[in-house]
């Protein structure tokens, strides 16, 4: 009977505990089915569906004729899914495949996560045979996924970085500041140039793809039921440089190292070429530029990332006379016919003589002449004569001082010094009206970007009308639809027609007189005028400056070049415009040429 009760007990106990067991399972279930149900279908939905972005065409840069000056070329992007890469050993192999070290990939994905599910973008412009290998082993690389992209393909021997920018992945810096319903962590955008500055327009929108995977990581297709969006391309730009200026502009420094040119329509403020020299190739930074040749960039003493017509800041030389000379005939200074003290090779000022680059002298002379011979002492005097603040008030009025407004993202806003900047770097009474000499030649504590002076210049060109420099011509939508940009007037030179008539003979008898100090970059058939300039430079060799337009009756192009440690500006500067001029009228106004180099200042 005892026996039998005990067989009872643990008949009953047992059923207890099954039945305990069975009812753990149903309310597991239960809430693994009713109340977890949303986390677990959304769990292997992620599982099952890859939500990958579709990174639309980045809008072409043409030039004015609409030849392709940036385009776009096929590539690969290769990502990494992080939830299904989070084991060691598959970050290895991977890493090994890249010829990469295990953290800087990790660096990678972490860097560009943006969820746990999404592929994060660890290379750019991966090789054919790595993805061959991915293609043919994907089991062996859980959670890298690729997908066919376009990098950037910046044209050759244009060296026209300075520019056209290039684009670099996102930083998380900027994702800060950006909409992130735009830009996404791993996103390729414009960095500088006008990359940058268009870069919304550029860029296009996103759009979003749905994929089906296997539980093994083997990519089924796209989901017929997860339609996604579309992505739209981005706007293309016409830009208002002309290639073959541009082309003429860059192979015109030959072997010389550093330096920039400008040309500009002074009729529309339209950039019709720049150049900075040396110029690093945009299709570098286009893939995840390596730390070593960034590096080698950063330590190169040449200087290549320093955008010189926008950031380059030199002492103008004898090319700012025309703001001496035009500030002297506006206040009545001077007339046509005004001479000074002869010039016997310098001038004597208090206890220190002052050199002319002609240490034979000039003898008398007016302006004209000074300007076409380029007397240093004519202008130690008009500049004496002229006084601080009136030089300062002129220059700012001139465009010197302040930043043009150009549509490029950096640019240096020069020198213009006054009393108080005496004051300051000095301190009162710590300095002498000597500084009204070298500032009378362009010398001293003034500094201008070639732009700058490329612009004052545009001024004198159009009569007095200073149009805003700027690059973008047109754009042109997804839809085919083309928008034009117009000329902005930016400012008015403050200068007479009468002062600009005299000032315009001068540097008409610069390039066409018998003792013009460009009369070497003469072109037969077309009238050039310019300015030369010969700027001391403390570091090293003089720089070499030329300022020219043509033709000079009505002007079409303004051209700037500065050649860094060149020596004079007749021997360098001047013959680099008149090729690029040269290159200009061949093309739109062919003429015959006849080039003889003679040595002056």
């Amino acid at each position: 009977m005892a026996e039998r009760l005990s067989i009872q007990r643990r008949v009953l106990i047992g059923s207890i505990v099954a039945g305990l067991f069975l009812l753990m399972l149903l309310v597991k279930m239960v809430y693994l089915q009713v109340f977890r149900y949303d986390y677990l279908h959304a769990q292997s939905e992620n599982n099952r569906i890859r939500m990958q972005p579709v990174t639309p065409p980045r809008g072409v840069i043409y030039d004015r004729n609409r030849v392709p000056i940036v385009d776009n070329r096929a590539s690969y992007t290769l990502s990494v899914v992080p939830v299904e890469a989070s084991g060691t050993s598959a970050v290895d192999k991977l890493a090994d495949l890249l010829n990469v070290t295990d953290e800087e990939l990790q660096q990678r994905i972490r860097k560009n996560t943006i969820n746990r599910y999404q592929p994060a973008t660890v290379k750019r412009d991966i090789a054919f045979d790595k993805i061959a290998i991915l293609e043919e082993q994907n089991e062996e690389y859980p959670g890298a996924v690729y997908r066919q992209d376009q990098a950037r393909q910046y044209g050759d021997s244009l060296a026209s970085e300075c520019f056209t920018g290039y684009v670099g992945e996102i930083s998380q810096d900027e994702m800060a500041n950006l909409d992130p319903s735009i830009y996404r962590a791993g996103r390729m955008i414009g960095k500088a140039g006008i990359e940058k500055y268009y870069d919304r327009d550029l860029l296009g929108m996103e759009g979003t793809q749905y994929l089906e995977i296997a539980a093994s990581g083997q990519l089924l297709g796209e989901m017929e039921d997860y339609p996604g969006t579309p992505s739209e391309p981005g706007k293309d730009l016409i830009l208002t440089i002309d290639l073959d200026v541009q082309k003429a502009a860059a192979s015109a420094f030959g072997d010389y190292c550093c330096g920039a040119a400008v040309a500009i329509d002074p009729r529309s403020g339209e950039v019709l070429a720049m150049v900075s020299k040396p110029s690093p190739d945009a299709n570098i930074f286009s893939t995840v530029i390596p730390d070593s040749l960034w590096k080698a960039i950063v330590a190169d003493s040449a200087n290549p990332l320093l955008n010189r017509p926008l950031d380059g800041l030199y002492p103008p030389g004898s090319t700012y006379k025309l703001v001496i000379a035009g500030a002297g005939l506006e206040l009545g200074l001077i007339d046509k016919h005004t001479q000074f003290a002869p010039c016997v090779g310098g001038y004597q000022f208090g206890n220190r003589f002052f050199h002319c680059w002609n240490a034979g002298g000039h003898g008398k002379l007016s302006v004209v002449p000074a300007i076409e011979q380029s007397c240093d002492v004519f202008f130690y005097q008009l500049g004496y004569k002229l006084g601080l603040e009136e030089f300062s008030r002129f220059s700012r009025a001139c465009g010197f001082g302040h930043r043009t407004g150009i549509d490029l993202p950096q640019e240096a806003a020069g020198n213009v010094p006054d009393k108080q900047w005496y004051d300051k770097h000095y301190g009162e009474r710590r300095w002498t009206q000597a500084v009204l000499l070298n500032l009378g030649i362009g010398q001293g504590e003034i500094l201008s970007t070639p732009l700058q002076l490329a612009q004052f210049y545009c001024g004198l060109a159009n009569n007095g009308l200073v149009y805003r420099p700027h690059l973008l011509k047109a754009e042109i939508g997804p839809d085919g639809r083309e928008t034009s940009r117009g000329a902005e007037l930016s400012f008015t030179l403050p200068f007479s027609e009468k002062t600009i008539e005299i000032l315009k003979e001068g540097l008409i008898e610069v390039v066409n007189g018998e003792h013009g100090t460009a009369r070497g970059s003469h072109l037969k058939n077309v009238t050039v005028a310019g300015k030369t300039g010969t700027a001391q430079n403390p570091h090293g060799e003089d720089h070499s400056w030329f300022v020219g337009f043509a033709p000079a009756e009505s002007p079409e192009i303004v051209v700037c070049a500065i050649v860094e440690n060149a020596g004079h500006g007749s021997e360098v500067a001047a013959p680099l415009v008149r090729d690029v001029i040269k290159a200009y009228m061949d093309k739109y106004h062919p003429v015959d040429s006849n080039m003889v180099v003679i040595k002056a200042e």
